[in-house]
């Protein structure tokens, strides 16, 4: 018993050394980025996920983006999510510092294997669990989380309470909301885009310049990240300090 006392608390040791060297880590942004499985997305919708966010993370203006300022790189980690108790670390945080290395994300990201079946969309959860990836993250002057999903919460908490999140503060969070293929896209649908584009602004994103990017659907997925990602990235850097502005 003393034995593995005495493991387990080297392991912690090592764990939080690890953690604090990652912290102190030269970086410029920390980029974090949010997958929807929850049960409104089927396996094909999955892959096509899958495969249209390594195509933007593999797109030249994309790249650059990245590769702006290689001396304090974007650091990067990407889970998914579906309800309040299922999230999943797809990429944990890794510093973007050259093309093989966007390369060794985009394949860990389409070779993932599938998730067991979910239910629910617990955004507001998925928060929280951001907010506790980004606490043991590195220590950059921007932080950014992406939401990206097709519906609703329909879960517990809710989005505009875990937002808030102390562990969240001064964390600038985006969304992107993809069209879903429903037979009956009426006005009273909640999930329609206009009301889910709405919901986002109103429930979801926060933060100076937080905004909602949209894909039609999810063949057009893709197209939507690689927006997002370039807007995202395109930070001015004023003498090597972050101004907080953004190339529109």
């Amino acid at each position: 018993m003393r034995w593995l006392a005495l493991t387990l608390a080297l392991a912690a040791a090592a764990a939080a050394a690890a953690g604090q060297g990652r912290a102190q880590a030269p970086c410029r942004q920390a980029l974090m980025l949010a997958i929807d499985v929850s049960a409104s997305v089927d396996f094909q919708e999955y892959s096509l996920q899958a495969e249209g966010l390594a195509a933007a993370l593999r797109d030249p203006e994309v790249y650059q983006a990245f590769m702006g300022r290689t001396e304090v790189p974007v650091w990067i980690a990407v889970f998914e999510w579906s309800s309040g108790s299922y999230q999943r670390v797809l990429v944990d945080w890794t510093a973007v510092s050259g093309a093989e290395i966007l390369e060794r994300i985009a394949r860990a990201i389409e070779t993932n294997p599938l998730p067991p079946e979910q239910s629910t969309t617990g955004i507001g959860a998925a928060i929280v669990f951001a907010g506790e990836l980004f606490a043991r993250g590195p220590s950059c002057p921007e932080r950014t989380l992406d939401i990206s999903g097709d519906g609703q919460n329909n879960d517990w908490p809710r989005p505009e309470v875990t937002r808030h999140d102390p562990l969240l503060s001064g964390i600038t969070i985006n969304g992107l909301v993809i069209g879903a293929d429903f037979p009956i896209d009426h006005e009273l649908n909640p999930n329609r885009m206009g009301a889910l584009e709405n919901y986002y602004r109103a429930r979801v994103i926060k933060g100076a310049g937080a905004f909602v990017e949209t894909a039609e659907d999810f063949n057009d997925f893709g197209n939507a990240m690689r927006r997002k990602l370039i807007r995202e990235l395109n930070t001015l850097m004023v003498g090597g300090v972050m101004d907080g502005r953004r190339r529109r």
